[in-house]
């Protein structure tokens, strides 16, 4: 299997695009026309794009840049991966287990957002504005491009936002630095009015990859942007509790009925890399398969009997010299998965941080190669990202019920929730699903607390279940959530965290070049400065 990925990758890196294919392939075509009739190409108007092929390319571009080397590597899993816990790694790359200083890598994405994603977000939204004929392709541009900068500013705080992407239009080149107050004022009002304005009436945008099969497409975008608007809401438990209150009564009742609502991108294997699974393409690409399932994660599902161990891990092992055979052994029993200690290298003196000292009594007959890894049902090539579920969303309309009594039972939600996150494994394929019985079995032996305090841990450790694959959403919300579930930090010599969890990724070093007083601007505003221990605006202590 390693054979075929090697080969795939190989393929990928020579077909990887800095930019949307779609959007650059009909950029070149129109130029050429143009060209015919001596019509400057700077003046085109946008009536030679198809805004349905742009939805397809932003919807493809949200789940991760095909940039080689690129955010879906050294950031998702090389960073954030590891500051969750899910994932943990010996190699020196993966420094977020370890919260050492790798500011390129923390601000890959960053520059892959800005280029892969915001650029075609702005220009459907633009090309399709005022159009009768997209109205509802309009609108679903607005949703689209608020949850790309959702990810962003919870990513990095105060991040250029009612400039960006207007290079062409405007010549804006370098863009000034908005608050993160004043950008999440403005999502949640863009959602809001975008979800309220789609029409039965209008079109049925055919570049829809979330919803265009679904048979009801409009009535499942408005679920979906409740849901999102739900989000963004909840984002605020912390900052503006009363302005997270109000979304959440504005959308009860509105949000995700099901997994049959979950939004879904399905990845498919072509000559265009954007159209494949990134993560699997990305850490396959570059040979990194000594990321492994952390033993916070591993333990937690061992102990607590759940039923996705046997679908999320495996431990696989085996091979020639050359690699190419790998691997020649799976074991997907849950009783024999261990999951690696995050924050070890292995090799070194330092009896601290060398897993073959510090680890010695506890470690695998094979060494690295008996700690499990993210299975293939998760990590290949066409294997779906899942951007926002109907599990997620109960356990925030629980978390709401919870601390403030609205939006409904917290136990019922919690209850909906639990089951959907066990359930929704079979968009992996039949042989991840998941029965619902055995989703009912794990319920039943983890019911809702009647302690508030305790039941608010339960639902976010949940929610951490549930996010695995989904790094920057977990990572959000266990900083929004009051830091829960409680993760025990590492302290690796020369961390730059003082052995804490960080709070938000570093700036990338390219912005001290091309926008360095915007960059400086936006710097001045963080406590702390533009360091991994700053905390981003809804973050607040």
């Amino acid at each position: 299997m390693y054979k075929y990925y090697k080969e795939l990758s190989m393929n990928f890196k020579a077909i990887y695009l800095t930019a949307a294919a779609i959007v650059m392939i009909t950029a070149a075509s129109c130029k050429k026309d143009l060209a015919k009739t001596n019509i400057d190409p700077d003046a085109q108007n946008g009536s030679q794009f198809d805004p349905n092929l742009l939805l397809t390319t932003v919807q493809l571009a949200y789940t991760g840049s095909p940039t080689t080397g690129g955010s879906a590597w050294v950031t998702k899993w090389g960073a954030v991966g590891c500051f969750t816990q899910h994932v943990a790694s010996t190699g020196g790359f993966y420094y977020g287990d370890k919260y050492l200083n790798n500011i390129g890598a923390m601000g890959a994405t960053f520059q892959d957002t800005y280029t892969v994603a915001v650029q075609p977000a702005v220009e459907v939204y633009r090309l399709t504005a005022n159009k009768p004929q997209y109205r509802n392709l309009h609108q679903m541009s607005r949703i689209m491009k608020a949850m790309i900068f959702e990810q962003l500013t919870d990513l990095y705080g105060d991040i250029p936002y009612f400039q960006a992407g207007l290079g062409y239009y405007e010549r804006i080149y370098t863009p000034v630095y908005d608050k993160q107050s004043v950008i999440y004022a403005d999502l949640l009002k863009e959602v809001s009015q975008a979800t309220d304005s789609l029409t039965e009436n209008g079109d049925h945008p055919s570049g829809d990859i979330l919803y265009s099969q679904s048979g009801n497409q409009i009535a499942e975008w408005k679920m979906f942007g409740n849901s999102l608007l739900l989000r963004m809401a909840m984002r605020l438990t912390k900052v503006l509790p009363e302005t997270a209150k109000q979304y959440v009564t504005q959308v009860a009742g509105k949000t995700m009925k099901s997994n049959a609502d979950n939004a879904i991108v399905q990845h498919v294997l072509s000559a265009n890399a954007l159209t494949v699974n990134q993560d699997a393409a990305q850490i396959f690409s570059q040979d990194s398969t000594d990321v492994r399932l952390s033993s916070t994660f591993i333990s937690n599902m061992k102990k607590n009997n759940d039923p996705r161990l046997a679908v999320d891990a495996w431990i696989a092992n085996g091979a020639d010299d050359a690699g190419d055979d790998f691997p020649e052994n799976t074991d997907s029993n849950p009783a024999d998965q261990i999951g690696l200690p995050p924050g070890y290298i292995i090799g070194g003196l330092n009896p601290a941080t060398n897993l073959l000292i510090a680890a010695k009594d506890s470690l695998p007959p094979l060494v690295l190669g008996g700690y499990s890894r993210l299975s293939d049902n998760l990590l290949s090539l066409n294997a779906p990202s899942l951007i926002l579920t109907y599990a997620e969303t109960e356990f925030l309309l629980a978390d709401a019920a919870n601390r403030w009594g609205i939006g409904g039972d917290a136990a019922t939600h919690y209850n909906n929730g639990v089951k959907a996150a066990i359930t929704q494994m079979s968009a992996y394929g039949s042989q991840a699903a998941i029965s619902d019985a055995d989703a009912q079995t794990y319920l039943n032996a983890h019911p809702y607390s009647g302690n508030k305090t305790t039941a608010l841990a339960q639902i976010n450790m949940q929610y951490w279940l549930c996010t695995l694959m989904d790094e920057y959403e977990c990572w959000a919300n266990w900083r929004r959530s009051g830091d829960l579930p409680a993760l025990t930090p590492t302290n690796y010599p020369g961390n730059v965290s003082m052995g804490t969890i960080p709070r938000r990724l570093t700036y990338p070093p390219s912005q001290k070049i091309t926008n360095l007083a915007n960059y400086n601007a936006a710097v001045a505003g963080l406590t702390g400065g533009d360091k991994i221990i700053s905390r981003v605006w809804w973050d607040t202590q």
